[in-house]
């Protein structure tokens, strides 16, 4: 049997989705983003210190919703 006759269904690795950044189908290679610039945005982000969990400088202080 030949290489040629055989036709092998290749499953990805994960479905693709939207890019975080711009929407478009994420790539294999970039996952889950598109390009390498949208992976570069957003680690500037993260490196910038945009992507940030506030949080109370007295912890004492902190209103805590579930608590009455």
């Amino acid at each position: 049997m030949s290489d040629e006759n055989k036709t092998v269904k290749v499953e990805p690795l994960r479905k693709t989705r939207p890019c975080p950044e711009c929407g478009m189908p994420s790539n294999r290679e970039h996952y889950p983003f598109c390009s390498n610039r949208c992976r570069e945005l957003d680690l500037s982000r993260w490196l910038s210190g945009s992507y940030a969990i506030p949080v109370a400088d007295d912890e004492a202080k902190a209103d805590y919703e579930d608590e009455q």
